[in-house]
């Protein structure tokens, strides 16, 4: 019995090039062919499982990153409890409590833009569900930096169509909240909040959105503070 074989190699650029297999000579040609299709599919779960795991190794490592810009977004006790209360939910951490507290209502970042309209900015998970699912209406614009970690931003419209200006503020205020607001032309994606959705099982601050535009702003400490009002909502 032969210890190898030559085949036409199809995935060689030249035309004339073979491809040598190894055989085992105590096995049948049959026996040869079921052992590497055996091979074949082992590496074929192997490699949907890999694939599984990386997805979830990704999916994991976004969820952490937002916790550490959250982390540096906080301005108080209270938003440090939001975040180590979310953390025990998640199964992070253990409580030190046989009851877990019950967190009052957020208190939430507010602006005004120039010419009038009002802006909500969560500042973690919690907060960022809160004005996403429970404040915004499905006309009101939902904003955020693409592809990283950050505040949701809703600008509320009243259901009349943002100004311009409306909407640079708004997008400043996603991008200085973000682990982005010391980078320059910074990417904010925006949609109405009717095309944001959280899918089902998804952590605590996680959504897709569709039919976003974006708009590129550089972050400007002097233009959040003018925006930024002097109390929560």
């Amino acid at each position: 019995r032969a210890s190898q074989i030559e085949l036409p190699n199809y995935y060689a650029e030249d035309s004339n090039s073979v491809l040598c297999i190894p055989l085992d000579p105590e096995k049948s040609p049959v026996e040869n062919a079921q052992s590497y299709y055996a091979k074949y599919n082992k590496l074929k779960r192997a490699r949907q499982v890999l694939t599984e795991q990386l997805s979830l190794c990704h999916n994991e490592l976004k969820y952490l990153e937002s916790i550490a810009c959250a982390l540096e977004l906080t301005a108080s006790q209270a938003d440090i409890a939001e975040i180590r209360e979310e953390l025990i939910n998640e199964g992070y951490i253990q409580s030190g409590k046989k009851r877990r507290p019950t967190l009052s209502r957020p208190q939430l970042l507010t602006a005004t833009a120039p010419d009038g309209f009002k802006i909500i900015i969560g500042k973690n998970n919690r907060q960022n569900d809160y004005v996403t699912f429970k404040k915004a209406q499905a006309d009101d614009i939902w904003l955020h930096v693409k592809d990283s970690p950050g505040s949701h931003v809703i600008l509320q419209t009243g259901g009349a169509e943002p100004s311009a200006a409306a909407l640079l503020a708004a997008a400043q205020l996603a991008a200085y909240f973000s682990k982005a607001r010391n980078s320059s032309n910074v990417p904010v994606d925006y949609t109405r909040r009717r095309y944001v959705k959280k899918p089902a099982g998804a952590k605590p601050g996680f959504v897709i959105y569709e039919k976003q535009h974006t708009i590129f702003v550089t972050p400007d400490p002097a233009i959040i503070n003018r925006l930024l009002d002097n109390s929560g909502t």
